[in-house]
């Protein structure tokens, strides 16, 4: 009888141990979006955060303070051809993408030092501010429609960062 007792205790620890790691495990996922994006093969590698009922914009991601630009691990942005964003280049490569949002502009910021995790005390991304690449300024607009999940969506001639109810479109040409 104790040793019956003492395997459902345990099954049924490990099922609460099962479900505790499966629903706190998913609530950022990594998500991954590739193509071909003005001639170049473009990839983002980012944590995929909920809104959850919570305020987001001048909320959960301050405005005006660098933002690692999803969860967890700092997003990755890859490239295989040199591009252009805005009218500055940023060469072939792998970078951690932060940004800055603003009420009416955000900053894109292309960093060369990858494998970071969120943003330093002092509210930079990387003990060197040279490894900035490029920084450059968007505009973001009202999104069609409300995005409970953090994506990112690839057009021909653009990379569109679209959460609750925003759009921040990057223009990227040759």
């Amino acid at each position: 009888m104790r040793k019956l007792f003492q395997l459902k205790a345990l099954s049924l620890l490990a099922l609460a141990f099962l479900v505790s790691t499966t629903a706190f495990g998913q609530a950022s996922p990594r998500e991954n979006v590739s193509g071909t994006v003005a001639g170049s093969m473009i990839t983002v590698n980012y944590g995929s955060p909920s809104v959850k009922g919570r305020k987001i914009w001048g909320g959960l991601v301050p405005y005006d303070k660098v933002w690692r630009t999803g969860a967890n691990e700092a997003t990755i942005f890859t490239t295989s051809q040199a591009i252009k964003i805005g009218e500055k280049t940023l060469p072939a490569g792998k970078y951690s993408l932060y940004t800055i949002p603003g009420e009416k502009e955000w900053k894109v910021i292309f960093n060369s030092q990858t494998g970071q995790w969120g943003i330093k005390e002092d509210g930079s991304t990387t003990d060197d501010a040279s490894k900035d690449v490029l920084v450059t300024s968007v505009t973001p607009m009202k999104s069609k429609m409300s995005n409970e999940r953090m994506v990112f969506k690839l057009t021909k001639s653009s990379v569109i960062l679209l959460w609750d109810n925003l759009a921040v479109p990057i223009k990227v040409s040759k």
